[in-house]
């Protein structure tokens, strides 16, 4: 049996109004319990007192001061020989069962209490010495305080207001959760989702962001896997065709096969390289500037290497592989183009790493840096075919970053070359 509702709306509604039904019927009963109790035994005891001192006036046959206190406490007094009038029943008790009790308590008779909602009038029947009646008429509100069912109606009005104020914020909640859901399904099917942007609280909104930062990766993903499938056949095509052509026409020579299946088992490992960047790895405690250093002189042996770290540098935590990866990529790039010189800088603050390398190549144009992150991109003044290289160095480079939450971007250095600046948060 499901007890919970299915919509987020409905449970919404449910999670509020529960808690106030129960709250109010909690303040309910302990103003029933308390309160209410209390009054009603007040306005009893004062009533039954002023019917005890007028019935022993009348008793005693003192006229004039039944009289007078009758028009004080605004009573209406009767003696009669006979009534037949209905006793009160256990319907009646919420109303007039204090009285009774307190009745019974001063008096060594019985009265009966007679209650005309109606005309919301009680009559207090005691049967005199004499064996006549004497009727006690006065308004029930003397017993009976309206407070209650005003409470009752404070009470279900409040609940009404609350109920009415809530619904159309969790409505509107409801509908971006809803526009998420329709989006999400719609970016599932590979489609677009036209005029669906982030709205509803701060905790929705940085879900519909997420999910669209998701859909881009995803993407980006795609059209990534899509570039390598086709730079995979391209590449490796014209090194096979010549080999094919070497061997067929028997001018093959073992040094250019040697060179051309080295040109190959570099492709493939760079494919392999990038597919890698994916691969989830443990972040480990890492020391950037003994990593930079290492990388640096194993890739540029040649060059001249100068570096600027922190006497102190920040605990930063990162995978290591995926790190000196992103690294390698970027300085060996530097290597490849650097004229004499590279230059490798940290600085660290409080909330990031920042790690700038530079060299005095030839540099990339402004227009060209947002085309060199992209994977299988080869610049035409830098990464021609015969220097090598699969179009893969930064793209691999920006893959790990990104993944460590960071960014890079490709500047002009005054070294006169590319200055690559890496941002990654501690």
């Amino acid at each position: 049996m499901r007890l919970m509702p299915r919509s987020f709306l409905w449970r919404t509604i449910l999670m509020i109004t529960v808690p106030l039904i129960v709250a109010q019927v909690i303040v309910a009963n302990v103003f029933f319990g308390n309160h209410w109790q209390r009054v009603h035994s007040t306005l009893a005891r004062t009533l039954a007192g002023e019917i005890t001192t007028m019935m022993n006036f009348v008793d005693t046959d003192n006229t004039d001061a039944l009289n007078a206190m009758a028009r004080d406490v605004g009573i209406n007094v009767s003696i009669n020989q006979h009534l037949n009038r209905p006793k009160h029943n256990d319907n009646d008790a919420r109303e007039i069962g204090h009285l009774a009790s307190e009745l019974s308590k001063r008096m060594n008779r019985h009265a009966n209490i007679y209650m005309d909602k109606g005309k919301r009038l009680i009559f207090v029947d005691v049967p005199t010495n004499d064996g006549q009646i004497a009727t006690f008429g006065t308004s029930l509100y003397r017993v009976y305080s309206t407070s209650t069912e005003v409470f009752i109606i404070w009470l279900c009005g409040s609940f009404l207001i609350v109920l009415i104020l809530i619904s159309p914020f969790i409505v509107l909640h409801t509908r971006s959760i809803r526009r998420i859901a329709k989006a999400a399904n719609r970016f599932g099917r590979g489609l677009d989702a036209p005029g669906f942007k982030p709205s509803g609280s701060r905790e929705i909104r940085e879900a519909a962001i997420a999910m669209i930062t998701m859909k881009e990766r995803l993407n980006r993903y795609n059209r990534t896997r899509t570039d390598m499938l086709n730079a995979v056949s391209h590449d490796l095509k014209a090194p096979l065709t010549r080999m094919r052509l070497a061997v067929e026409t028997g001018s093959a020579t073992n040094d250019e096969l040697i060179h051309d299946i080295d040109r190959m088992t570099e492709m493939v490992n760079g494919y392999l390289a990038f597919a890698r960047g994916e691969m989830p790895e443990i972040e480990q405690s890492t020391e950037l500037p003994a990593m930079l250093l290492r990388i640096a002189r194993d890739a540029a042996p040649k060059k001249t290497i100068e570096t600027s770290f922190p006497d102190a540098p920040a605990q930063f935590y990162a995978r290591p592989m995926a790190l000196a990866r992103a690294f390698g990529n970027i300085i060996e790039n530097a290597a490849r183009y650097a004229k004499k010189k590279i230059r490798i800088t940290e600085i660290d603050t409080a909330d990031q790493v920042e790690v700038i390398i530079e060299d005095d190549g030839p540099g990339i144009p402004d227009d060209k840096k947002a085309d060199a992150l992209r994977p299988f991109v080869r610049l035409d003044n830098a990464r021609g075919r015969d220097t090598g290289g699969t179009g893969l160095g930064l793209s691999i480079a920006q893959t790990a970053i990104e993944n460590h939450g960071g960014q890079i971007f490709l500047e002009n250095s005054d070294l006169g070359g590319l200055r690559v600046r890496v941002v990654l948060p501690m």
